[in-house]
């Protein structure tokens, strides 16, 4: 059956430790005889070759064997991960990318292959500028208080009335902006801030006289004067971040439709792609089997056949 339906599909994709996916005929060399153009994805915890092949994985321990723990915090916490599984989340994406290329690879020249995405291999990627920096000049990064910027400042969190803000000034100019936002102009000609690399070296002071300036005002104060000419933003919990009016102005909420005429069966948030002509299907994913039997039919089967596939468990 499984190569049935590899007959008339572009791709087929698992999401299974390392060295399932050949003892179960998913790899192209199993499926290549049905259709030689089927691409094959494969997302594990570390690869399907080398010498974890065989080891679960899971997104915090990728975390924490590739820096993340280390880079998330406070330096005078507990090593801590990332409150997202990010490591899981970007390697679905990167699957999803790997896949789609294949297929167009596929269609030009019809030959399918293998493509291969590991948790290990995305969160070791996703170090970035950071490996570069380590790897071409031994420069290696930890945490920094205040969750700041390792070398830019103002870059970090700061107190506010109500709260914290964050703050971005990564351009001269921003600096700038932000002085005379917060009635203090005299700031950005003072010899001790007039540079990023002064800036930094006078990150502690500089801190202490932003917060106090920015106890003045409450977080949606600083926001309102801010909004538009200093890079800002308010630090709000989870909640919050989903009941902010911003996400109604820009369509990011979706109430995916029940059954017909029933109510919604679930507000969710919108996908971040955007299309000129057409907005993205707004749907529930199928239940498991919903399709089975139309899919099987299409594929010739008849109604005896799909009910002896049900009775022996394979559907």
């Amino acid at each position: 059956m499984l190569h049935d339906l590899a007959r008339s599909a572009d791709a087929v994709m698992d999401n299974l430790r390392g060295d399932v996916p050949a003892r179960l005929g998913l790899t192209y060399g199993a499926l290549a005889s049905a259709n030689p153009r089927i691409v094959c994805a494969h997302l594990s915890g570390y690869g399907r070759d080398g010498p974890r092949a065989s080891w679960p994985g899971y997104d915090y321990l990728m975390q924490a064997e590739t820096g993340y723990f280390a880079l998330t915090g406070d330096p005078d916490g507990p090593p801590s991960r990332m409150g997202l599984s990010i490591v899981d989340l970007m390697a679905g994406i990167t699957t999803g990318l790997g896949l789609l290329a294949a297929v167009m690879q596929a269609r030009r020249t019809g030959t399918g292959r293998d493509v291969d995405v590991s948790l290990f291999d995305t969160a070791l990627f996703n170090l970035n500028y950071l490996a570069t920096w380590y790897l071409s000049a031994g420069a290696a990064h930890g945490r920094v208080a205040r969750s700041a910027h390792p070398t830019l400042t103002p870059c970090q969190t700061y107190r506010t009335a109500d709260g914290w803000i964050y703050l971005m000034c990564n351009k001269e100019k921003f600096w700038h902006h932000l002085c005379r936002a917060i009635e203090r102009p005299d700031w950005a000609d003072d010899p001790r801030f007039r540079t990023f690399p002064k800036r930094l070296a006078e990150r502690d002071l500089l801190t202490r006289m932003l917060d106090r300036a920015l106890l003045v005002r409450t977080t949606a104060e600083w926001m309102e004067r801010f909004g538009g000419e200093v890079p800002a933003a308010p630090i709000l919990d989870v909640a919050q971040a989903l009941d902010n009016p911003y996400l109604a102005a820009r369509g990011l909420l979706l109430d995916v439709p029940g059954e017909a005429g029933g109510p919604a069966a679930y507000r969710t948030v919108a996908g971040p792609i955007r299309l000129s002509d057409s907005a993205p299907p707004n749907r529930p994913a199928p239940a498991l089997g919903a399709d089975t039997d139309a899919v099987l039919a299409g594929l010739g089967y008849g109604r005896d056949r799909i009910e002896d596939l049900r009775r022996d468990g394979v559907i």
